[in-house]
């Protein structure tokens, strides 16, 4: 199983409605993408100075079904909103 790891900081303008619909978006996607296993989206409750402010976690079966992912239309649109509420991101990408 692929695990990919994505970290956020929004900006502070509309954040936490910005979180609310990135987050909304995010959990939509497992019904509109079948290489997709399984997806958590969490926002952050402690922050700390050194929290991000939202994490995906998602599981695919292998690298090719992430390779799928990726450009799949419902995932860039996403990926646009992203963009545009979030100064910040990190990935992390690791086999289990």
């Amino acid at each position: 199983m692929l695990v990919h790891i994505v970290m956020f900081q929004f900006k502070e303008e509309n954040k936490e409605a910005n979180m609310a619909r990135v987050k909304e978006m995010l959990e939509a996607l497992p019904s509109k993408i079948n290489t997709l296993h399984s997806m958590e989206v969490g926002i952050d409750i402690s922050r700390s100075e050194r929290s991000f402010d939202m994490v995906l976690v998602s599981m695919f079966e292998e690298q090719a079904a992430l390779d799928i992912y990726v450009p799949h239309p419902a995932h860039q649109e996403v990926v646009q909103v992203i963009k545009e509420v979030t100064t910040l991101s990190k990935v992390v990408d690791y086999i289990q």
